[in-house]
């Protein structure tokens, strides 16, 4: 397309071909070509439809690596130029601006661009921007906190998603079946939309459509597959110039962390994610590194600090992370005694969650419950809840349950029964990883009466995703210190990483490694 604008001799037609061209650039992960190309149409002929499709361009381009304020103003310019030109390409840049609100943690620019979207529609609409304005009209619903009114729209962008294949629209179709709590439907969604970008190349899309699979995976408890979809979409945002796809792939990484109990790298990835956050306008990674850090505070004992993180409220918020850190909330909440912050924060989560047919969040919402429920009335709640865990997918979630209700036995001094609950939930954590956690349902397990064996030693097992990805950058000849930085990790974190990953594969030094991995 750079060589046929070369040759056209016409102004627009140049400079149609020199749009197309950033486009295919800006698609293939080379974004300084794709401004460099735009730069040049300042001082050719555009027609209306060619100045929108450069203005849809510059807003993708500010979305994931600049400012998502600018990223909105470009999307709403696009919008002005297309909609009586290309109805269809006008109302994504619309749907494009709203997300840009929405990562920006901005939920009323979010819902002024919903409802001037509710004025266009037609009844004739193809099916494409049919699932479009259904997705507007459906998130402006949810985060107005009407559920029953948004669910209708929701189910239809699910349904419309049959008929399309273009990953955003995926993407967006997922998003849906998660604020209806559908976690295996929108996780197909969203890897059909990672499979659609990479069987056509599109490699600067990947970062944002592995967010959605992530963010799936999550509700599902699936840590280990959330590490290897994001440790890939922070490396490809890293090499595509996407630095706010960086800070929301930083940001899960920092939650795995916290799961895990890996206190240093969830710092310090949070705090890689802050940084971005703060420099590109970014509420998802400043929530949710705030999430993370939280949770490791509460799997510390540090309740106090975690109720405190949770409910400050940032400069760059995010609404729909904050409904999903809730539960740690409540329970930070209820053990520092200020229940009348938890029970506000619980009636947010009893809106959400009833609306949805998710038993993992109506698992989660029982378990609140069950904390600040008075005395005599915790037992069945926390029964109902593990009754809730058995028909979803989360462990871990199911572990923290019954870590709960075991100390709450313990305390109505029931050792016998507490111990049950206590060795299930040991024993999953452990399985998982989640080594803060263990140490809590060990001391639970010893204030129960049970001496406690010591942690085990970690069996002989495949790498993880991470300890693959060191083993080949050190077989490549980074040092530790190079790794730690491109992996936002400490030193230390790595040589103990480097030490497993010798003892997993069986050699002594760095040389071996890189004739094993060669």
């Amino acid at each position: 397309f750079e060589r046929a604008a070369e040759l056209a001799g016409r102004g627009d037609v140049k400079a149609a071909r020199l749009a197309a061209a950033a486009r295919h650039a800006a698609t293939a992960g080379d974004p300084r070509r794709a401004r460099a190309l735009l730069d040049r149409l300042g001082t050719l002929t555009l027609t209306a439809e060619t100045r929108g499709q450069a203005e849809l361009l510059h807003g993708g381009l500010e979305l994931r690596g600049g400012e998502t304020g600018n990223a909105c103003d470009k999307f709403l310019a696009a919008a002005g130029w297309l909609l009586d030109r290309d109805r269809e390409l006008g109302v994504r840049a619309l749907v494009r601006a709203a997300e840009a609100g929405y990562f920006a943690g901005d939920i009323q620019r979010f819902l002024a661009i919903a409802h001037r979207a509710a004025a266009l529609r037609r009844p004739d609409d193809r099916a494409a921007t049919q699932l479009m304005f259904d997705y507007l009209a459906g998130m402006a619903a949810t985060f107005r906190g009407r559920h029953d009114e948004a669910a209708g729209p929701l189910r239809r962008v699910m349904r419309l998603s049959a008929s399309v294949h273009d990953p955003a629209m995926l993407v967006w179709a997922g998003v849906a079946g998660l604020m209806l709590g559908e976690d295996e439907h929108a996780l197909t969604l969203a890897t059909r939309s990672v499979e659609s970008a990479r069987s056509h190349g599109a490699v600067a899309a990947l970062p944002q459509l592995l967010e959605s699979v992530i963010h799936a995976e999550f509700w599902m408890g699936r840590y280990a597959s959330m590490a290897v979809h994001a440790l890939e979409g922070l490396r490809l945002a890293q090499e595509t110039g996407r630095l706010n796809s960086a800070g929301h792939h930083l940001a899960w990484l920092s939650l795995v962390a916290a799961v895990q109990g890996d206190e240093e790298t969830c710092r310090i990835r949070a705090g890689a994610a802050f940084e971005l956050a703060d420099a590109h306008g970014l509420g998802l990674p400043a929530v949710l590194g705030d999430w993370a850090l939280a949770h490791v505070d509460l799997a510390a004992g540090r309740v106090a600090e975690a109720a405190a993180r949770l409910g400050a409220r940032r400069r760059r918020d995010h609404l729909v992370t904050r409904v999903m850190a809730i539960p740690t909330f409540i329970e930070a909440t209820a053990r520092t005694g200020d229940r009348r912050k938890a029970q506000v924060a619980l009636g947010v989560l009893d809106r959400w969650v009833g609306s949805t047919r998710s038993p993992d969040r109506r698992a989660l919402a029982m378990r609140c419950h069950a904390l600040l429920a008075g005395p005599g009335e915790a037992e069945a709640l926390f029964g109902e809840a593990l009754e809730l865990h058995r028909q979803g997918a989360c462990e871990f979630e199911t572990a923290r349950t019954r870590l709960l209700y075991g100390e709450a036995l313990r305390r109505e001094r029931r050792p016998g029964t507490a111990r049950q609950h206590l060795h299930g939930a040991l024993e999953t954590f452990e399985r998982l990883g989640a080594r803060l956690w263990a140490e809590q349902a060990r001391g639970e397990l010893r204030a129960a009466g049970q001496s406690v064996r010591p942690a085990r030693p970690p069996l002989a097992e495949p790498l993880t995703a991470q300890q693959s990805q060191i083993a080949r950058m050190v077989a490549e000849g980074a040092t530790n210190r190079e790794v730690a930085a491109r992996l936002f990790l400490s030193p230390r974190t790595v040589e103990h990483h480097l030490r497993n990953i010798f003892v997993k594969l069986g050699v002594r030094s760095r040389v071996e490694l890189s004739r094993l991995l060669s």
